[in-house]
């Protein structure tokens, strides 16, 4: 069984399995919890088995949020919907290759990766941050955060100081991210209490000395600490991974008495404790939890804990990350939405477990503030796009390869599309394709034949074989392969996770090979580049564009359930992709995102010729 799933099934046992766990190391009741960041400098110690706030025991009641996932200018409202639930700290997760996309080149600044901006809300708004920096964070995000740049190294192993480009990347992005974390931490008059030491490392190693190594090279930066870990306990217990000295967080388990036999006099607290859970494409649905009982007896027993997540989001982008099975078999890709089911949904609005939640915190805590209101949202009218330009006419100048390879090795390509074209024999032949990442489609002398889903789906095709027929002249055809890819793996040992193709491609039983490659990342420049149709499209493969006039903004979830699978741009910023395999049919967009008047929406799908109606709704389902 895979840990994520191992995870989610702990996290919904009923409370009757997890009493006595919960009960067996009970902490004192006379915590302190209303004690707010006010500028001046605090001590926060490891001591006894509790978390000390100038020297008292404090209970840490904390909410996981990601600024990469919420628009800037929400970022004090979903922090004053945590604080208005009861909470006194804010989880937050630093995704490294959004603020690194190239090496060397970063970007702690701009829009939704100023973390030192939201780090300075939540002291600004009275809230504790228990900081999580990596460099690996999993946080079903592309490649648990760590750059895909470094799989354009053949050798790269990640998560491991004996490959020298990951030790360097990672000494970079240290260098880089310290300096501003620094002055934040709580003994120089910042929120933060404390910091993670990497993340779920037992569920990939067992090197000690890696978290050692990591805790080293924070402290040679000007952080000592205090430090966590957080992890599964059997996986703790079985890789023998703690960290002495750091703060045990559990996550989605609660056997404390267990957990405190290993972390001796460092405290023990529910690392992360799930409301809800994350949604894969083809799930049945969305994803939900149930945690009221367990909150309930943490509160009790004055335990300190994290919900992840309190306030999901969104993958903007190419944010989503997947899971595989460790031989990169049973893929699954997350989907846009990063609702999770979490007490704060997608855009901002409590659901009846925040208010559940509240209820019990409240019992434990000063009075809370009123709950914000919700950000406005905005339904429109459906709208018809029009075809706009066809990816055809948009390829650029090729690569030859004799074989295909992979993406990040070929073109140092992250995300987006590819294409494989050649001439093949005129004669009827089976195709087969090994190691689509993720999802081609197969074009013969311009006309579509199929699709191959690295994704198993009862709704989808199985296999890898697509039947080309022979053509009618007899003479030599054109066969063109399309490989779009989801986010790369970011959990387990399936951390190689290349896209386009990595295996071979055969007609029949004989490989085939010298190909002309073309790199179709779908990024800001490929976009802006686009040369609009001449005529009707007649192959798909097409970009299609709306005009939507608002006099009034809000936020919108764009219904895309008349399309195929692909992506959507509103305005230029891309909100992330779209698949009918569901669950999720609708994308979010902020308010932000629109503006009066005349607004573009671009849509390129995989399989639509004749564009479909798509309208805004105010939920992400129906």
């Amino acid at each position: 069984m895979h840990r994520r799933d191992f995870l989610r099934l702990t996290a919904l046992t009923p409370l009757a399995a997890l009493s006595s766990h919960i009960v067996a190391g009970t902490m004192a009741r006379d915590v302190t919890i209303d004690r707010q960041p006010d500028g001046k400098p605090h001590r926060f110690d490891l001591s006894a088995q509790h978390f000390l706030l100038d020297g008292k025991p404090f209970q840490i009641r904390s909410g996981e949020m990601h600024p990469i996932r919420i628009p800037a200018e929400y970022w004090r409202h979903r922090i004053r919907m945590a604080k208005a639930m009861g909470l006194n700290t804010i989880a937050v997760y630093l995704m490294w290759n959004a603020l690194e996309s190239e090496p060397g080149v970063f970007d702690l600044k701009t829009g939704r990766r100023d973390f030192v901006r939201f780090i300075e809300l939540c002291q600004q708004e009275g809230m504790w941050v228990y900081l999580r920096p990596g460099p690996y964070v999993c946080a079903e995000w592309d490649f648990g955060g760590l750059p895909p740049y470094l799989l354009r190294q053949p050798d790269i192993c990640v998560r491991t100081w004996s490959n020298p480009h990951y030790a360097q990347a990672v000494g970079r992005y240290l260098d880089a991210i310290a300096p501003a974390i620094a002055p934040l931490m709580a003994k120089r008059g910042g929120p933060i209490l404390m910091m993670q030491i990497e993340n779920e490392y037992a569920s990939f190693g067992h090197d000690l000395s890696y978290l050692e190594q990591l805790r080293t090279m924070w402290r040679e930066r000007g952080i000592d600490g205090p430090f966590s870990i957080s992890d599964g306990l059997a996986q703790i217990q079985k890789q023998r991974t703690y960290l002495p000295g750091a703060a045990l967080g559990l996550d989605g388990d609660t056997d404390f008495a267990a957990a405190q036999a290993i972390a001796g006099e460092a405290p023990v607290w529910v690392g992360e404790g799930y409301p809800g859970w994350l949604t894969h494409w083809g799930d049945k649905d969305f994803q939900r939890g149930d945690y009221v009982d367990t909150l309930r007896r943490l509160l009790e027993q004055g335990r300190s804990f994290n919900l992840y997540v309190v306030h999901g989001g969104t993958n903007f982008g190419f944010g989503a990350g997947a899971n595989a099975s460790n031989d990169y078999s049973k893929f699954e890709p997350v989907i846009t939405s990063y609702d999770y089911g979490a007490p704060i949904d997608e855009r901002g609005e409590a659901t009846p477990d925040y208010h559940r939640f509240r209820k019990l915190l409240a019992a434990h805590a000063s009075p809370l503030p009123a709950i914000p209101t919700a950000p406005a949202a905005i339904r429109f009218a459906a709208i018809v796009p029009a075809a706009y330009a066809s990816l055809w006419d948009n390829l650029p100048a090729p690569k030859t390869v004799k074989r295909p390879q992979a993406n990040e090795l070929l073109f140092a390509q992250d995300h987006g599309m590819v294409l494989y074209r050649r001439t093949i024999p005129s004669a009827a032949a089976a195709l087969t394709l090994d190691g689509v990442r993720d999802y081609a489609t197969v074009f013969h002398d311009g006309h579509y034949v199929d699709y191959v889903s690295r994704v198993q789906h009862a709704r989808l095709r199985p296999g890898n074989r697509v039947d080309l027929p022979a053509t009618d002249d007899g003479e030599a055809s054109q066969l063109d392969i399309l490989v779009d890819s989801f986010g790369h793996v970011g959990y387990g040992q399936a951390m190689a996770d290349r896209k386009g193709i990595v295996g071979g491609i055969r007609l029949g039983n004989e490989a085939v090979e010298d190909w002309n490659v073309y790199s179709l990342p779908l990024d800001e420049r490929f976009i802006r580049r686009l040369k609009p149709l001449l005529g009707e499209p007649s192959r798909q493969g097409i970009f299609f564009k709306a005009v939507l006039k608002l006099d009034r903004l809000g936020d919108s979830y764009i219904d895309m359930s008349g399309w195929a699978k692909g992506y959507l741009w509103v305005n230029g910023q891309l909100l992330g992709r779209y698949w009918n395999l569901g669950p999720q049919q609708r994308l979010y967009c902020p308010a932000s995102w629109f503006r009066h008047g005349d607004n573009e929406l671009l849509i390129f799908d995989l399989h639509m010729t004749v564009a479909a109606p798509m309208h805004g709704a105010t939920t992400l389902h129906g």
